[in-house]
């Protein structure tokens, strides 16, 4: 088995200024910390237990399968917040048939983004 003590995403956008700025001020995601200097500087954000890099440099988007999905208290605050930051909302908040309520979004490089709000009543929220 192996003992995993930390993990995270590594992302490598096509416009390294244009994610982290995407990351950081379109979706509000504290920084965890940053290395590196100058334009090629990386970003670490908190994804609540995990983390997000944002580094280096890719020709390519990332592979079209790969999806974040982050939880939020509140996702008509977040679907408000967004909306006003021009981020591209692909698909409003709607409660799904398993319960929750979702809404997708994309990053510069169409990087789907699952924002996800866990209803009271949803059993994510108990163990029985």
């Amino acid at each position: 088995m192996v003992n995993v003590l930390s993990s995270r995403m590594l992302l490598r956008p096509t416009d390294l200024e244009r994610s982290r700025a995407f990351y950081r001020d379109d979706l509000g995601l504290a920084v965890f910390r940053e290395f590196g200097e100058g334009p090629q500087r990386g970003t670490v954000f908190f994804l609540g237990g995990g983390y997000l890099e944002v580094s280096g440099r890719s020709d390519t988007p990332p592979a079209p399968g790969i999806s974040l999905w982050l939880q939020v208290p509140d996702i008509e605050a977040a679907h408000e917040r967004l909306r006003g930051r021009g981020v591209k909302v692909v698909r409003e908040p709607r409660r799904e048939p398993w319960g929750l309520i979702e809404m997708w979004i994309e990053d510069p490089d169409a990087v789907r983004v699952c924002v996800v709000e866990v209803p009271e009543d949803h059993p994510m929220r108990y163990r029985p």
